[in-house]
C-alpha cells in the first residue's frame, strides 16, 4: 500500500474554500469528470450537513499495463462529504467503486479554519492494488505518480472557482441582478449565455508544509472570467 499526504493554507476563510470545494466541478481542468450527481443529502441531529455524490471519471492506462486489464475506461466514484458550519470543519471522502481489484483509492479531506481565520486543508490519499501477478507494486506505484502529478491540475481548476466566489462576494447585489458566481455556473451548462465582465483578482498565497521549494500558487492574470471565457471558446 501507497500513502501520500499533503497540506495547504489558504487566505480564504473556511466558509469561502469549504464552499469552493464542494463547487469544483465543472471546471477547465476537470475535462476527465463526465459527471457529478447529488444521490443524497440531509441535516444531521447536529446540525451538519451530510451529502453523498455519484462522480463518473475517465482515464488511461500506462502503455506497460497488460491487454484486458480493465473492461472500460470509465470509472465510478463515491464522495462522501460532511460539513460542519459550527465548528467550521468540513470531511471529505472518496473512493473508486469499480476497478478496484486492480486498485483501491481513497481519500481523505479535511478542511477546517486555523486560529488565525486563514484556511488549513489536508489532504491524505491511499492506493492499494490486488492485481498481483508481479505488478502490484508497480501499480501502486504509478497510482501515486499519477495522483500527485494531478495536483496541480486540480488546484488550478479549484482555484477559478475560489476566485468567482471571492469576486461574487466583493460585487453589491441589487435587487433582480444576477450573481456572477451563478451565471458562471450556467454558462458551463450553456456555452450560449453571455458572461459579465472580467475582474482582476487578486494572487493566491498558498502555503504548504510538504515539498519545499514547489513553485507556489499561480497568478490570476486576467481574473477568472478570462479563463472561463477562454475555455468556451475553445470548446
Amino acid at each position: 500500500m501507497k500513502f501520500y499526504s499533503q497540506s495547504f493554507l489558504y487566505d480564504d476563510p473556511w466558509s469561502i474554500v469549504s464552499l469552493a470545494y464542494l463547487l469544483r466541478y465543472p471546471n477547465p481542468y476537470s475535462s476527465h469528470i463526465l459527471s457529478c450527481d447529488v444521490i443524497s443529502r440531509d441535516i444531521t441531529p447536529a446540525g451538519t450537513l451530510r451529502t453523498t455524490r455519484l462522480i463518473l471519471k475517465t482515464g488511461s492506462l500506462p502503455r506497460w499495463a497488460p491487454k484486458g486489464m480493465i473492461q472500460r475506461a470509465e470509472s465510478w466514484v463515491l464522495e462522501e462529504s460532511e460539513v460542519d458550519p459550527l465548528g467550521k470543519v468540513m470531511r471529505c471522502t472518496t473512493k473508486n467503486l469499480d476497478h478496484v481489484k486492480v486498485m483501491q483509492v481513497e481519500e481523505h479531506i479535511h478542511i477546517r479554519q486555523a486560529e488565525d481565520g486563514r484556511t488549513l486543508q489536508t489532504t491524505e490519499a491511499f492506493f492499494l492494488s490486488g492485481f498481483g501477478w508481479g505488478l502490484t507494486k508497480k501499480i501502486e506505484n504509478y497510482g501515486l505518480a499519477k495522483f500527485k502529478a494531478n495536483l496541480q491540475r486540480s488546484r488550478e481548476g479549484f482555484f477559478i472557482i475560489l476566485d468567482l466566489i471571492r469576486q461574487s462576494r466583493r460585487q453589491p447585489l441589487t435587487l433582480g441582478a444576477s450573481n456572477s458566481f451563478l451565471v458562471s455556473h450556467r454558462i458551463l451548462n450553456d456555452p450560449t449565455a453571455k458572461a459579465p465582465a472580467p475582474h482582476n483578482a487578486p494572487v493566491i498565497n498558498e502555503a504548504r508544509n510538504d515539498t519545499p521549494g514547489a513553485p507556489s500558487s499561480p497568478a490570476n492574470g486576467g481574473g477568472a472570467w478570462s479563463r472561463m471565457r477562454s475555455w468556451l471558446r475553445s470548446g
